[in-house]
C-alpha cells in the first residue's frame, strides 16, 4: 500500500497545502526520539526536493540539537478529512538562524510570528505515502493563539532569556547552538 518517490509531486504539494497539522521526528544515535506536533502557517514547499519549516519557541529545542548532530528528520502529515492518506518526508535538515546566509530570503516566506526561533531547511531524500485508512476524521475548528500571545507578552528580550534558560540544550544534554545563531 505504500508508494515511495525521491521528490514531492504536484499532487503531494497540494495535499500538504491543505493540512493544518504535521508532525516532526528527529533523534541522534544516543538520544531519545523527539516527536512533536506542529501547526500554524509554518510549512512551505520550495520545490520538489526542498521544504522549510518555521520553528517557533517551545518548551524544548530538541529538533535543533538533533539536526546539529546528524541532520536526520522525518515530517509526517495525515489526512483527517477527505481521502485517507499518510505522507512522510524523509530528509536531511539544517537549522537556519538570523545570522545564516539563507535567513533573509527564507523568513519572508512566512507570516511574522512572535517567538520565531529558527527555520528548518530540509533536503528531501524520500517521499512515502501510505493508505491512512485507520486514521479517524477530525474537524478543524481554528488555530490556537496561546503560543503567539505568550511570546508577545514575553517580548524579544524575554524570549531570548527563555532560550537561554530552556532552549540551549536538549533533554539529553545535546547543545542546540541557539545563542550562536543570533
Amino acid at each position: 500500500m505504500a508508494n515511495q518517490s525521491d521528490h514531492i509531486s504536484k499532487r503531494i504539494q497540494k495535499f500538504i497545502a491543505k493540512q493544518k497539522i504535521f508532525f516532526v521526528a528527529t533523534a541522534t544515535e544516543q538520544s531519545r526520539i523527539n516527536l512533536s506536533p506542529k501547526g500554524m502557517d509554518s510549512f512551505r514547499v520550495l520545490n520538489e526536493k526542498k521544504v522549510l519549516w518555521l520553528n517557533l519557541t517551545g518548551s524544548g529545542n530538541e529538533t535543533a540539537a538533533h539536526l546539529n548532530e546528524n541532520g536526520r528528520i522525518t515530517i509526517m502529515f495525515c489526512s483527517f478529512e477527505g481521502a485517507p492518506n499518510i505522507l512522510r518526508l524523509y530528509g536531511k535538515g539544517t537549522v537556519i538562524h538570523p545570522n545564516h546566509k539563507d535567513w533573509s530570503k527564507s523568513i519572508d516566506l512566512f507570516p511574522k510570528l512572535a517567538g520565531t526561533r529558527q527555520i528548518i531547511s530540509i533536503d528531501i531524500e524520500m517521499v512515502q505515502t501510505s493508505c491512512g485508512m485507520s486514521i479517524p476524521y477530525y474537524e478543524f475548528k481554528g488555530e490556537r493563539l496561546e503560543l503567539d500571545e505568550w511570546a508577545q507578552k514575553k517580548g524579544e528580550d524575554g524570549i531570548r532569556q527563555y532560550w537561554k534558560d530552556k532552549n540551549e540544550s536538549s533533554i539529553d544534554g545535546i547543545p542546540t547552538k541557539i545563542q550562536e545563531g543570533y
